[in-house]
């Protein structure tokens, strides 16, 4: 009997609340979302195409650093296969989505390198 007597308390509590405008409920969640998307979706999306751009612009000549850190001379352009130095005859083909960055100037050391030949 005190059990029902507590059931329907709670039951007709709930019931006698005003019933608000439902999106009220969710603005919480779409001022966290939008936060999120200014603050960290956006300027990686901005990041990630910057980076694809300048993937896109790499030719013969220039020096990059790869994913895997190492730096060297791009020698031949095949698609989205480099062949790249990075030493006095040594060459490695790799995928162009594997390159870290373009480098402004060459390394020391592959400047030092090319003044010995």
């Amino acid at each position: 009997m005190f059990f029902e007597d507590v059931a329907h308390a709670m039951a007709t509590g709930a019931q006698g609340g005003e019933a608000g405008n439902p999106l009220i409920g969710f603005l919480p969640l779409i001022i966290m979302f939008a936060i999120f998307y200014f603050l960290l979706i956006r300027p990686q999306q901005k990041k990630a195409k910057q980076h694809k751009e300048s993937l896109s612009a790499l030719g013969r000549g220039h020096y990059i650093l790869t994913g895997g850190g190492f730096y060297g001379r791009i020698v031949d352009v095949d698609g989205d296969v480099l062949t790249v130095e990075l030493a006095d005859n040594v060459q490695v083909k790799i995928n162009r989505a594997y390159v870290a960055g373009k480098l402004e100037a060459a390394p020391e050391k592959l400047k030092g390198d090319k003044k010995a030949d």
